[in-house]
């Protein structure tokens, strides 16, 4: 197995308690995923910890489906997730800590790749850092204008 850890942080110009209203509905994913297709509760009670969802993306004409189980749900604090697909699984934990009304976004990300999925990250492990920081990037842009 190979694994990639790294940190990302950005700050996000609304207090806290309004970021994790937008970041906390599942309805709001596809205004800051530009490529979910779709969102699918599939087990447990949606939100909560061990609660499973299938999610499909369009990536450039490609199918990803990912399976996301919530790990632990302690907001506004944090949240973290394990994401699942063929060869690869992300947890990913986010923190939101308050400051001066603003929010400071904080995610860890562990990415795990088993199989002919580890040259991908042996050979890429910057393309995954860039596709978070993309990702959150996004959500920023969504929630200042959605506020």
């Amino acid at each position: 197995m190979l694994t990639i850890k790294y940190t990302t942080e950005l700050t996000i110009n609304l207090p806290r308690e309004k970021v994790i209203e937008l970041f906390d509905s599942a309805d709001n994913l596809k205004k800051w995923q530009p490529g979910l297709q779709s969102f699918e509760p599939i087990s447990g009670t949606p939100g909560q910890p061990g609660a499973k969802s299938r999610l499909v993306y369009d990536m450039n004409g490609r199918k990803m489906e990912l399976i996301e189980t919530i790990i632990t749900r302690n907001l506004p604090e944090e949240i973290s997730l394990l994401f699942e697909t063929n060869g690869v699984n992300n947890i990913n934990t986010s923190r939101f800590y308050e400051d001066n009304g603003k929010t400071r976004w904080v995610t860890e990300d562990e990415f795990n790749f088993t199989g002919w999925m580890k040259i991908l990250g042996w050979f890429m492990p910057g393309a995954f850092r860039k596709e978070s920081k993309k990702t959150m990037e996004q959500f920023k842009t969504f929630a200042e204008n959605h506020g």
